[in-house]
């Protein structure tokens, strides 16, 4: 069967960037609800993103700042220091990327070609201020008066007018650029979830700084095989068993003072959270082995520290719950509390959730009042309220994902559906008993520019099994009863850290969707350490990182086959990417009886060759437990592969590198086990943004096509 060059859907999705370009996004309300500001670039394909204006009560917009007038039709030069920050956030647009406001959300500043922008919201004035380039990540103080920013490792302040820039926390010169203040580790962004890294006080006059020192961190090297001529690129990689780096937070004032805050940091290295509120500035920090965390309180007149809560797990302690720790108006701490089975929301030390209800983000704290992320479905997510005078209250009804911004009573409300091609955005003011939901009063709807999808998902959501294992099957569109049986895709993730079996269309659902186009059943599983079921449902695979997940693909799709007839179980391919082309690697080598074919894109073939923070997390210190590294690495099952397999690796990975790919082939030759190499010379580990995305699915397609068969494809969309 032939396949088009460049497959319609694939080539989509990269146009779109995933059907990300056009929506709206990143929402800031006023604190009277009058306007709401947001990033959203001018088409569908169009990946340069713009800030705008929304005003909820006349539906109007105006254009704040338009990056193509801003450089005058020049290239967006990003930084070094910017390029990271989008790659540890997954970031593939371009333009304006993000933003912060003050506190009345009437001044904004971007960063846009390593240069600072501000803008006053209200007038649209807009202008360029003379800071020291290269600017990342400026935000402005709480009164407006001032932007702090992060250039050349400093963190630095300018005041909004655009004088009296200077340095407020810099390295010493002879310490070198493996040292800095503002900007986060490797590790923080990459494994806990913080991406921020400095904060200021509410009075404008002092911020919380991190200072990343990554000297003892050891020295990795990436190189271009295509590209001799150009030496490797060098960076500071805390691999697991080696050491971290040594992250302490200061104290920096205006005037040029800078006091380091204390606390035992021989024994909590790691520091997932930070922030500064009305209460003072606060801190988690997380012992090596991860097993305690400490929020502390900081004492921002002489940098001590006091206990304000410890939590515990013989496990590992959850700490990637956005949005906490958090405080109240009252000073009551907000944060999550797992217990068997639930991860609770709790206030002051109390949890205020019910046994069920899953606690995944706290988006907002409003004086009493908590505004969170929770579901008792593992494939939904919906708005919560939570006020110590009248508990908790949802917000959404419809099954699907939700997410939103709440402020002084107006709520911009998102939701995404299986029903709904793209997102659909709406702002909800407050009636006139001052609350907001979105079933009342008049919503206003806020354009979204989003290309739809080039194919209708076919897909029947289930829960199969004993374990009530969540799952998609997605059939071609043109297959009908009584056809022949299908060749089998297994396309999950299926690990830790993400989801694909939710309640909305995803980018992911249509890559599944288009594979089951060209003849396949494609069966998409969320099993063991997946999140949205629970603490313990996530810890199953602490010590293996494989046997649980893998055992639950192998169950899901059993199950599926004895109420589907469509499922041919003597062919079956799997694929993935990341974890789960681990996933795929280990299934053909450990369940050849159920897996005949796998595609592994990016795989960790040697779990020693990851981050200490996040494969720590799971396996617990190497030298402790050397057996979890050996379970969960894939080097020491090469001689057993009797099955077809094509590694694929991004040479400039630098999250999972290619040095475990590469390993891994060397061990199947030396096992004389034929296998498939595909390495992309210049890809990193996300998701390419020009057409090799679409011929990579066209050569998966060609590889599965080759060695399961198949009835020929109805439609090459």
């Amino acid at each position: 069967m032939s396949t088009p060059t460049f497959p319609a859907l694939p080539r989509q999705l990269t146009r779109t960037r995933r059907f990300t370009l056009g929506a709206p996004a990143r929402f800031t309300v006023t604190p009277d609800g009058s306007t709401v500001l947001f990033l959203r670039s001018r088409a569908g394909d169009d990946p340069v993103g713009c800030l705008w204006a929304f005003d909820p009560a006349t539906g109007a917009e105006r254009l704040l700042a338009d990056p193509a007038e801003l450089l005058g039709g020049a290239a967006d030069a990003v930084p070094e220091e910017e390029r990271v920050r989008r790659e540890r956030a997954r970031q593939q647009t371009s333009g304006i990327t993000d933003y912060a406001t003050d506190t009345a959300a009437r001044l904004a500043a971007f960063a846009l070609s390593g240069q600072l922008w501000a803008v006053d919201t209200g007038s649209g004035a807009l202008r360029k201020l003379p800071a020291r380039h290269p600017v990342v990540d400026p935000r402005p103080a709480p009164d407006g008066r001032h932007i702090a920013y992060v250039s050349g490792g400093a963190l630095r302040v300018i005041r909004a007018d655009g004088s009296g820039d200077r340095a407020v926390a810099a390295p010493e010169p002879a310490e070198g650029p493996d040292v800095f203040f503002g900007l986060p580790e490797h590790v923080a962004s990459e494994s806990m979830g913080r991406h921020r890294a400095f904060w200021w006080a509410p009075d404008g006059e002092r911020l919380l700084t991190t200072r990343a020192d990554n000297r003892a961190v050891r020295l990795w090297y990436l190189s271009d095989p295509a590209d001799p001529a150009q030496p490797p690129r060098t960076m500071r990689y805390p691999q697991v068993g080696t050491a971290n780096a040594e992250v302490t937070l200061w104290i920096a004032d205006l005037a040029g003072g800078l006091s380091e805050v204390r606390w035992d940091r021989a024994g909590f290295e790691y520091l997932p959270a930070a922030g500064w509120d009305g209460h003072g500035p606060y801190a988690a920090v997380l012992s090596r082995d991860q097993r305690t965390l400490r929020l502390l309180a900081v004492d921002p007149a002489d940098g001590t520290t006091s206990l304000l809560a410890e939590r515990h797990d013989e496990r590992w302690v959850e700490l990637l719950v956005p949005g906490v720790p958090a405080r109240t108006a009252t000073g009551l701490l907000v944060d999550c509390l797992d217990r068997d089975e639930t991860r609770h929301l709790s206030v002051g030390g109390t949890p205020v959730t019910p046994d069920g209800l899953q606690l995944h983000e706290v988006l907002a704290v409003d004086g009493e009042t908590v505004f969170f992320v929770a579901a008792s479905e593992p494939t939904e997510r919906h708005l919560w309220t939570y006020h110590p005078g009248r508990g908790i209250r949802r917000l959404t009804g419809q099954p699907g994902v939700h997410a939103g911004v709440l402020r002084g009573g107006t709520l911009v409300h998102t939701v995404r559906t299986l029903d709904l091609p793209g997102s659909r955005t709406t702002v909800h003011r407050p009636a006139e008993d001052g609350r907001s939901r979105p079933d009342r009063p008049a919503p206003v709807a806020i354009t979204s520019y989003a290309q739809r999808p080039l194919l209708r998902l076919r897909v029947e959501s289930a829960a199969v099994g004993p374990r009530e294992l969540r799952t998609h099957l997605f059939l071609p569109s043109w297959h009908r009863p009584g056809d022949a049986p299908l060749p089998v895709l297994v396309d999950p993730y299926g690990g830790p850290a993400m989801q694909k079996v939710m309640a909305e269309q995803s980018s992911h659902a249509f890559v599944s969707q288009w594979f089951a186009e060209q003849g396949f059943a494609v069966l998409v599983t969320d099993g063991a350490g997946t999140p949205g079921r629970g603490p313990r449902w996530e810890k199953e695979v602490f010590g293996d990182l494989i046997g649980p997940p893998l055992a639950d693909q192998v169950a899901a799709l059993r199950a599926t086959a004895e109420r589907r007839p469509e499922l041919d179980l003597g062919r079956v391919g799997i694929r993935g990417w990341s974890f789960s082309g681990t996933l795929a690697a280990a299934a053909v080598m450990r369940r050849p009886d159920v897996f005949h074919a796998a595609v592994a894109g990016a795989p960790l073939t040697e779990q020693r060759l990851y981050d200490a923070c996040w494969k720590e997390r799971f396996l617990g210190p190497p030298d402790r437990y050397p057996e979890h590294y050996e379970a969960s690495s894939l080097l020491a099952d090469a001689p057993q592969l009797s099955r077809p397999l094509l590694l694929v690796h991004g040479l400039a990975d630098d999250n999972v590198f290619a040095a475990g790919t590469l390993r891994l082939s060397a061990a199947l030759l030396a096992a004389g086990r034929p296998h498939e190499v595909l390495p992309l010379s210049g890809m990193t580990h996300a998701a390419p943004t020009d057409d090799t995305f679409a011929r990579l699915q066209g050569h998966q397609l060609e590889f599965f096509q080759r060695h399961l068969g198949g009835p020929p494809a109805r439609a090459a969309t």
